[in-house]
């Protein structure tokens, strides 16, 4: 096939109509990316318990439904579900000694097998629009974009408020310096625990959203969820500083990194509708959050190359 015949091929009418089911996809996302971004950037740890998180929150969200409880009720326990997978990482990296990292990948294993259990020993569960009331679904994509809009901003807003509350302030802190906040007195453990504990809490709530969304909670749902999530914030934060620049605030950063997931998942659907190899998409993927990493730092090396050509010009000009 000539590049002519294969770009011929293409339907954009087909891509435009994909367009809505990856805008809302992409808003749950975000949501999860929103708990990453509590321990990626304000903790500065790498938390890969959110694999098994994710997947928590979309089984424990199911099961509940399927019990006969109403769909916020079952996503209120999913988050409590994903606060405790958090609280035992934090646990074990605070009171055990384990390195944060291998604290996560430890509790992200034993999900596996407790995830199986909560669904029965399933490897997935299905649970019907047209049986249950559910607060999105992908049979009403204008509605399911309507609600997790709502859903986020609100999250937005009170993380917005929470981190700007003395305890939030103090998790920040920790993040920032922590050997300075112990000096004043934080306990930075109690801060690590606690940021850890709401992070996967956001996330079980976006798994329980995602299960919601697509009819069922699969056992490996949240496989690659931490790359996604990353990929969502560093899009947001790249596409945030763009647009506002300087005038981006800590609200600002918190929106744009749900937008991030939103284009990420554009994109995703830009590569299915270019017929790509869908094996592929994890290549993609890593490609782009590669590109994404590195946009901030080579716009932060040509801008030190230009402030040392204008040193070097000024100090001959002298």
């Amino acid at each position: 096939m000539t590049l002519t015949s294969y770009f011929a091929s293409l339907n954009v009418l087909k891509l435009f109509r994909n367009m809505p089911g990856g805008v809302s996809q992409g808003i749950i996302w975000g949501i999860m990316a929103l708990g990453i971004y509590i321990t990626f950037r304000l903790l500065d740890v790498a938390d890969l318990t959110v694999d098994g998180s994710f997947t928590t929150g979309g089984a424990v969200t199911v099961m509940l439904i399927l019990a006969g409880w109403p769909a916020w009720a079952a996503l209120l326990m999913a988050m409590l579900a994903g606060l405790l997978a958090g609280f035992v990482t934090g646990m074990l990296h605070t009171k055990l000694g384990i390195p944060a990292i291998l604290a996560g990948i430890l509790t992200q294993f034993s999900l596996y097998s407790i995830n199986l259990h909560i669904m029965g020993m399933a490897a997935n569960k299905a649970v019907s629009v047209d049986k249950y009331h559910l607060l999105l679904s992908s049979r009403n994509i204008p509605a399911a974009i309507l609600t997790g809009i709502i859903i986020a901003l609100t999250l937005v807003s009170v993380m917005y408020w929470y981190f700007g509350t003395e305890q939030g302030s103090a998790i920040r802190a920790t993040g920032n310096n922590p050997a300075m906040s112990r000096a004043l007195g934080i306990n930075i453990d109690n801060m690590k625990v606690l940021g850890l504990s709401l992070s996967n809490g956001i996330v079980a709530l976006s798994g329980g959203l995602l299960a919601q969304y697509q009819g069922f909670a699969d056992i490996n749902m949240g496989r690659g969820a931490i790359v996604i999530g990353l990929a969502a914030v560093i899009i947001g934060e790249v596409v945030g500083g763009a647009i506002l620049g300087k005038h981006l605030n800590f609200y600002g950063t918190l929106s744009f990194t749900v937008v991030g997931g939103i284009v990420y998942y554009l994109v995703i659907v830009i590569v299915l509708w270019l017929k790509l190899n869908s094996n592929d998409l994890k290549l993609f993927t890593a490609i782009v959050v590669a590109l994404f990493l590195a946009v901030p730092y080579l716009r932060g090396q040509k801008k030190s190359s230009f402030a040392k050509l204008k040193r070097k010009g000024a100090g001959s000009n002298a």
